[in-house]
C-alpha cells in the first residue's frame, strides 16, 4: 500500500535526506498465477480494508506521522536499512503539508491546490511548480516532473482502496490481531497481487492504519519497504495558511525536476 518526496538539483539530491527518501520499485514483468495457485480472498479481510478506506477517504482533513523505513544493499551485499520520518498535514480536496526533519536533510513540501513547493531550508533552496487541482492528480505531476514520491500517498488519495484494483489482488485473508503495533488492537491483514505482497496492521476500533509491510517479490532486491503510522487525528479543517510558506516561496529558486538532471545550482551572492 505504497506509492508515497521531491527532488531540486543533483547537488542537493545527492544529499542522503531529503524528503524522497525512497524510489519506488520498477514495476517488474506481469505474471498471472494459474487460478489453482491462487489463495482465496477472505470477506472478513476485505471488511477491514474498506473500513479502513472509508474512514480515510471520508475524513475531511488529517494529520498523521509516518516513519518509512526501506532497504538498500551495501557494497559488501548486506542489506541496510534507512528511515525518513514524514510529518503530514492534508485537507480535501487539494492541500498538503509534509515536514521532514530527518534522517538526513530536512526539507519541506506544500501544496495548496494550485502550486507545489519543495523547500531545503538548510540550503535556502525551493523548486516551485504550478500544480493540478486535485491532490491526486497533483501526486502524478510530481512523480512525472520530478520524480517526487510519497510513501503514504494511498492514505490521502480519494479512493484509498483503489490501490488493490491497481495491484490486481489475488488473495487476502485475516492474520489474527495484535496488541503491540501503535499502541492500541490492530487487525492483522495480508494481502498479496501479480507483483506485490503486504501485510497491513489496521486499527480494529478506529479502522486507521498503524503498519504496512511490502515486499515486490519480483524486484532483484526482494527489499523490504515498511510505513508506520502513529499521532492520527482526523480533523474538520485546518488552517489554509498552513500549506504554504513565505519563507520558501522567496528562497533561492531551484528548477522542479528529477534527481540527476543536469542542472547548475543559483550562482552566489557576491561578496560585499
Amino acid at each position: 500500500m505504497k506509492r508515497v518526496l521531491f527532488c531540486l538539483a543533483a547537488a542537493i539530491l545527492a544529499l542522503p535526506g531529503i524528503a524522497h527518501a525512497q524510489t519506488p520499485p520498477a514495476a517488474p514483468p506481469k505474471s498471472e498465477a494459474p487460478a489453482a495457485e491462487r489463495h482465496p480472498i477472505e470477506p472478513k479481510a476485505m471488511d477491514i480494508l474498506k473500513a479502513s478506506c472509508r474512514t480515510l477517504a471520508g475524513a475531511k482533513a488529517m494529520s498523521f506521522h509516518a516513519l518509512n523505513t526501506y532497504e538498500k544493499a551495501a557494497r559488501n551485499g548486506q542489506p541496510l536499512y534507512y528511515a525518513t520520518l514524514n510529518l503530514v498535514t492534508f485537507m480535501r480536496p487539494n492541500m498538503l503539508r509534509v515536514v521532514t526533519p530527518g534522517d538526513g536533510v530536512p526539507d519541506e513540501f506544500y501544496y495548496d491546490g494550485k502550486a507545489m513547493m519543495a523547500y531545503v531550508p538548510s540550503e535556502d533552496l525551493v523548486a516551485i511548480a504550478e500544480a493540478p487541482p486535485t491532490v491526486d492528480a497533483m501526486l502524478n505531476t510530481a512523480w512525472e516532473k520530478a520524480a517526487v514520491y510519497f510513501p503514504f500517498a494511498d492514505m490521502i488519495v480519494a479512493d484509498p482502496c483503489e490501490v488493490f484494483e491497481r495491484r490486481g489482488l489475488e488473495s487476502a485473508f485475516y492474520v489474527g490481531q495484535s496488541k503491540v503495533i501503535g499502541g492500541t488492537v490492530t487487525d492483522m491483514v495480508a494481502i498479496a497481487g501479480r507483483n506485490v505482497q503486504a501485510e497491513l496492521w489496521i486499527g480494529a476500533a478506529d479502522h486507521l492504519p498503524r503498519l504496512v509491510r511490502v515486499v515486490y517479490p519480483h524486484e532483484p532486491a526482494h527489499a523490504l519497504y515498511q510505513t508506520e503510522y502513529s499521532n492520527w487525528h482526523l480533523l474538520e479543517k485546518v488552517d489554509p495558511a498552513m500549506f504554504t510558506s513565505a519563507k520558501a516561496a522567496n528562497a533561492k529558486k531551484m528548477p522542479f525536476a528529477p534527481p540527476g538532471a543536469d542542472q547548475k545550482r543559483p550562482d552566489p551572492p557576491a561578496k560585499k
